[in-house]
């Protein structure tokens, strides 16, 4: 089962690796890409689609690790929250067996 998980994986990282060669192929017009404040020098149109894409996955990773670690603080919070709840109670279930006697 692990080798068909490989070569699934491996298949893939072909063809992906395949699919980007052919638009590096087809996309080679220069391009200078011009902001409001700030013109970027001139590169082929695939270099800056591939530039933008890798940037955009980039600051997708760092926004949601952001949303990770903030929902993990969360958590450790809430679990010591029930950790001295359920304490209290165990105190409170063993008072009234105490009182009880």
């Amino acid at each position: 089962m692990r080798w068909l998980k490989i070569l699934i994986v491996f298949l893939l990282s072909a063809v992906i690796l395949m699919v980007g060669i052919m638009f590096t192929i087809h996309n080679t017009e220069k391009v200078s890409i011009d902001l409001v404040f700030l013109t970027l020098p001139e590169a082929s149109l695939s270099l800056w689609l591939i530039a933008a894409f890798v940037l955009g996955g980039i600051s997708g990773i760092l926004l949601s690790s952001v949303a990770v670690v903030s929902l993990k603080a969360r958590l450790m919070g809430s679990r010591r929250k029930v950790n001295a709840t359920n304490k209290e109670l165990d105190q409170l279930r063993t008072a009234t067996l105490k009182d009880a006697a």
